[in-house]
């Protein structure tokens, strides 16, 4: 790590204040998120209120993030305690643009969620606590995004996932359940893991501040010590079962397609990303000899969730759980980044996180659509929405083509960043491991089309094989034409084809927040407040 020869004096940080003034912005998602939560769990009884609320607050949460983000930009890392106990012995938020960015992506997404939310969750589910649950879990998100400590980062985990357990069972459905328990138990083994690495490595260095132990860390004369390695397996083993990669991945397939499609979409879009960024901040910011260490067998780990994302995507004939797998595959393409180590590889692997985010929230809600217009979420019961909405068509197709990384859209330039970053690392099977793995998705994608929009009807009718299925409960026309789902879905869609066509920002933003952990200077200065 280049910034392993950077010492700061704790004696020039006791004397430096590291908050100035607007830094409150960093603290602003966390206030806002659980507000709101408290007024709509007050506004339970009143379903017409309470999405209203929701609504509103999450899209406060948006404009704070923007203004969080704004300010990193202009001013650089930002860092603000708690209290009067200043780094590193008090508790930290500490923003970088990384986590700028992924709080304000993850809002955005959490906005169109609840908008998205007021058409297809009633009333019983608002009753139950939907917007209340989405509020908290957001906290949660944003939290694990800013935080400077790592057991405040535990902290946050554990909101976002109590959080998660209430939205996955809302409804109450046996189906619900059985997913919720099989989420549950492997999430809990992943928290005790990352609790048992958290314990060992304050045990060995007595703080728990990132910054600090990025300094510490770094100092050692064996950085990948036999104690420091132990501690880098669990957490390792920790963060890949909470981003559902192989071969702990089996929880996300088995639970994902089991409740509202809302929820689903937001879990698609956001929970493993928060395990994805934990391995980022952690490898490359604390860790990054241990992850030199490991590299091996993360891109070992890497291909594995590649090929078996892909693969479980072509064998689903359930379009939920297709996508869940789809979601294992694109972990896998981020793990690849991390394994590579690079500056190049990194900024790739944040860039497909902000794509993964967005791309997979989207294609959950154009599920959710496809059921409304076919009555059924089964590929073999669908067919002929081209007909019924070829503007849909189209939408899906954009979201497809963004998936599978193909130009001019979002998936494009993170594969091509992270494909260069494996070829130039020596890694080529490693890069060919993401290639095929667009290609089998290419190919999951195109039996969607195929047989949902393409085909005349589903199966039984003359353009099908076999006896005919009722669609049943397909919304006429008139019902989703004036539904609230168009608005966030084609949000999304906008923002994929943005960053595909312009894709300049975004590779900034990617590129700084991943020199930012390699080269740590600005996150140090800024914690400690060393000036100059």
């Amino acid at each position: 790590m280049a910034g392993s020869s950077v010492s700061v004096d704790l004696t020039q940080a006791m004397a430096t204040a590291p908050v100035a003034a607007g830094d409150w912005l960093v603290v602003a998602p966390a206030l806002i998120t659980m507000l709101g939560g408290s007024l709509c769990l007050m506004l339970r009884k009143n379903t017409d209120l309470q999405p209203k609320v929701g609504i509103g607050f999450l899209g406060l949460l948006v404009l704070a993030n923007l203004a969080l983000l704004i300010r990193v930009l202009d001013h650089g890392v930002i860092t603000m305690v708690m209290g009067s106990w200043l780094p590193p012995f008090g508790i930290a938020f500490t923003v970088d643009t990384l986590g700028a960015m992924l709080s304000l992506i993850g809002s955005v997404v959490a906005f169109c969620a609840g908008v998205f939310g007021a058409a297809t969750i009633d009333s019983t589910g608002r009753r139950y606590g939907f917007y209340p649950f989405l509020l908290l879990l957001m906290t949660g998100v944003c939290g694990a995004f800013l935080t400077g400590d790592i057991f405040n980062l535990y902290v946050w985990f554990e909101v976002l996932l109590i959080s998660s357990y209430g939205l996955l069972v809302l409804g109450n459905d046996r189906i619900q359940l059985d997913g919720a328990v099989k989420y549950g138990v492997l999430n809990l083994v992943g928290t005790n893991l990352f609790l048992i690495g958290t314990g060992m490595l304050y045990g060995i260095f007595g703080t728990l501040n990132m910054a600090d132990l990025a300094q510490k860390v770094a100092a050692l004369e064996d950085p990948a010590s036999g104690t420091l390695a132990t501690v880098a397996a669990l957490y390792f083993l920790a963060f890949a079962m909470k981003a559902a990669a192989f071969p702990v991945n089996f929880w996300l397939p088995a639970s994902y397609h089991t409740p509202n499609v809302v929820v689903s979409a937001v879990f698609a879009g956001l929970l493993t990303k928060v395990g994805v960024y934990a391995l980022i901040r952690v490898f490359v910011l604390i860790l990054p000899a241990s992850r030199g260490y490991l590299s091996d067998v993360i891109s070992l780990v890497a291909v594995a969730t590649l090929l078996t994302g892909a693969f479980g995507a072509l064998a689903q004939t359930e379009i939920r759980r297709l996508l869940g797998y789809l979601v294992i595959a694109g972990i896998g393409s981020m793990l690849a980044g991390i394994a590579v180590g690079s500056t190049l590889a990194i900024s790739g692997a944040i860039f497909y996180a902000v794509h993964s985010i967005i791309v997979m929230t989207a294609l959950y809600m154009a599920a959710g659509v496809m059921e409304m217009m076919g009555g059924s979420y089964d590929l073999r019961k669908l067919g002929g929405l081209y007909q019924k909405s070829a503007a849909f068509a189209a939408v899906f197709l954009v979201l497809a083509f963004a998936v599978s990384g193909l130009p001019p859209f979002s998936g494009f330039w993170p594969k091509v960043m992270l494909v260069d970053a494996a070829f130039s690392d020596g890694r080529s099977w490693l890069g060919a491991a993401i290639l095929v793995s667009g290609f089998l998705t290419t190919l999951a994608m195109g039996r969607i089309w195929i047989f949902a929009f393409w085909r005349g009807g589903p199966e039984g009718t003359p353009d099908g094989q076999t006896a005919p299925v009722t669609a049943g409960t397909a919304l006429s026309e008139a019902q989703l034409s004036g539904s609230a789902v168009w608005l966030p879905l084609g949000i999304l869609t906008a923002l994929v084809i943005y960053f595909g066509l312009q894709p300049e920002w975004m590779l900034e933003l990617s590129t700084q927040g991943a020199s930012g952990l390699v080269e740590p200077l600005g996150y140090l200065r800024s914690v400690f407040g060393v000036q100059g």
